[in-house]
């Protein structure tokens, strides 16, 4: 058979039953679109998460306190809690710890903050000049905590932008008052935008120096985290493995298993959530896969009653001489043209479902070329799958019985 009258032959046989057609295409629409949507949002979140973790610091190692943990003891209780750290580990650090380009220690904590009327809880990190650069904080206007303000342990404060209109509106906060913990302070400078939500919106937040802190509202010596810049990525490992002994050294601890401290490389970071996000990804792909099988299902009923009605055609064009092959392959590309037709406005609906979930629910959404790909290989193998039985059982007709069938 001629590819001319092959593809005119498919086109009569799918246009014969508008209404059946359609809505076998459907079944595959739905399906395409789906997985291409669950999997931009899968993406989109992973993009999301990388892009907050790469914006809190660049070649970032973070060193987090912990309780010590006891012998046969699995769990290190109060990561991130404990009072493990002091400045003087970080002052250990910076001097002893090759291809080190800064250290910044800090200590954190929420508290309820006032000014003029309004209030608002967010984060207060005390911390020092070196923290700018350790975890990029740019300022929009005003000036970062400096050295004099940690030495003097001045009451002053650099606030972020959605900090400054919860408190202020769009009014200029460079010189205003604030209270924290229902201690006056004075705002130095307003950070510029970072982005993020929740609790972990790095807009919403205010500096001030670690000393202050510690004295004013922790009334403690001890620091929350240390923050480490190494020269480069390919250093990385090293300055974390340096980090670790000196630590252990410092606090006596012979044993790593049963360190009271715990160092992160921000690469293992991004590892981490990124693994999430692909199981997270993948479990959404595979929910909307689901409707792909049941198009696909659609695709060999319809050509199966194809089959069936047509029998009767089948058997005179075997008994004129039309070829087994001919007659598998007509019915063959058949499904494999409900199926293409369906991949395409599959994926141009999933696509705009991408946008619309993006626009109107604020999710942020990722369509890459290999889910469409992914998406189009797919539908493409489901006409070939679920069209095979039908097209070999309409080729394996007997001609004379299929003259026969009423």
């Amino acid at each position: 058979m001629k590819t001319g009258d092959l593809f005119q032959e498919t086109y009569m046989a799918i246009s014969a039953n508008k209404a059946r057609s359609a809505l076998t295409i459907l079944g595959i629409v739905i399906g395409i679109a789906s997985v291409i949507a669950m999997i931009s949002i899968g993406q989109g979140a992973q993009s999301s998460v990388e892009s907050n973790i790469q914006s809190i610091g660049s070649n970032l190692i973070m060193v987090m306190p912990g309780f010590q943990r006891g012998a046969g003891t699995q769990i290190s209780a109060g990561r991130g809690s404990a009072h493990t750290l002091t400045q003087e580990d970080a002052d250990a650090i910076s001097t002893e710890v090759s291809s080190v380009k800064a250290v910044a220690p800090d200590i954190s904590s929420r508290y309820q903050i006032t000014a003029k009327g309004t209030n608002t809880n967010t984060s207060v990190v005390g911390t020092v000049p070196d923290y700018a650069n350790v975890r990029n904080v740019e300022i929009g206007s005003g000036n970062f905590v400096t050295s004099q303000n940690v030495q003097s342990v001045s009451k002053v404060a650099v606030i972020g932008p959605t900090t400054a209109t919860d408190l202020f509106n769009e009014a200029d906060p460079i010189g205003q008052t604030i209270k924290i913990n229902k201690i006056e302070f004075k705002i130095i400078g307003v950070t510029k935008s970072k982005g993020g939500s929740g609790m972990t919106n790095q807009d919403d937040i205010i500096y001030i120096p670690l000393t202050t802190a510690q004295r004013f509202l922790a009334g403690e010596t001890y620091v929350s985290t240390i923050s480490v810049e190494a020269q480069d990525p390919q250093s990385m490992a090293a300055v974390q493995e340096q980090i670790t002994n000196l630590l252990l050294t410092r606090h006596k601890i012979s044993d790593p298993t049963l360190a009271d401290f715990n160092v992160m490389n921000q690469s293992d970071i991004v590892a981490a959530a990124s693994s999430v996000t692909n199981i997270f990804t993948i479990l959404l792909s595979s929910i909307a896969g689901i409707s792909l099988l049941v198009g696909g299902i659609g695709i060999m009923n319809m050509m199966l009653t194809n089959v069936t009605e047509r029998t009767r055609e089948i058997g005179l064009r075997k008994a004129i001489g039309g070829k087994s092959a001919d007659i598998n392959m007509q019915f063959l590309t058949e499904s494999i043209m409900l199926t293409f037709i369906g991949g395409i406005l599959g994926i141009i609906i999933g696509w705009l479902l991408g946008l619309g979930i993006s626009m109107f629910a604020g999710i942020t959404t990722t369509l890459s070329l290999s889910s469409i790909v992914l998406a189009f290989g797919v539908s493409a193998v489901i006409g070939v799958v679920f069209g095979y039985y039908p097209a070999r059982r309409a080729s394996k007709l007997n001609p004379i019985e299929a003259l026969r069938y009423e």
